[in-house]
């Protein structure tokens, strides 16, 4: 039943919208209704820019931390309450799950790569910097977000083979159960990178 709880918990935490609230309470404006449609922080930026762009900046890397923030936290939580590292990786892949499929947005949802950085910051650190580096510096050279976003989780998790040979639960199921998830969510991005119609964010 404990960990029935925390799986709940980790669900209804990873499922806060924040880029619907943000946008909604801050810029005035229905995030799901504009741009892609998508309450990350992406949609945020170009969403918001539109009438704020200073703002939209401010308001986008707000969102993009407490997605990541809140996958953090509920790791961190059960980690503190003594939870094993077997169930904290079931926690981490229904975070992902909550903000990729929302309980407070009729089962919709962001594309998770925030929140999936959140938990593998507190899981598998060094990977997950890794991953972080690799999206920076795509963000900044190839600036397509998506494409930068895939590619940084795919060589996060590749790495963990390097870095965490002897990872705790002598698995790397759950993140590539996470990758699945984030790949998915970004498949309509997949086919407008392969037809040449994906946006950049300039």
């Amino acid at each position: 039943m404990s960990n029935l709880l925390w799986y709940i918990i980790a669900y209804l935490v990873g499922g806060i919208p924040f880029g619907y609230i943000i946008a909604k309470y801050f810029a005035g404006v229905n995030i799901k209704e504009h741009g892609s449609g998508n309450i990350g922080a992406t949609n945020v930026l170009r969403v918001l820019k539109e009438k704020d762009p200073k703002r939209a900046k401010i308001l986008a890397a707000i969102t993009l931390f407490l997605d990541a923030f809140k996958g953090a936290a509920v790791i961190l939580a059960a980690k503190m309450a003594g939870v094993c590292d077997a169930t904290l990786w079931s926690i981490a892949v229904l975070a992902v799950i909550g903000h990729c499929f929302s309980p407070f947005l009729k089962f919709e949802g962001g594309k998770g790569v925030a929140t999936t950085l959140g938990v593998m910051l507190v899981l598998i650190s060094k990977a997950a910097l890794v991953g972080l580096i690799v999206w920076f510096i795509m963000a900044k050279t190839v600036k397509i977000s998506s494409l930068s976003s895939l590619v940084g989780i795919i060589v996060g998790i590749a790495s963990a083979y390097i870095l965490y040979p002897d990872i705790s639960i002598k698995s790397y199921a759950p993140l590539w159960i996470i990758a699945f998830i984030v790949i998915y969510k970004h498949k309509e991005n997949i086919y407008r990178l392969i037809t040449g119609q994906e946006k950049r964010v300039v």
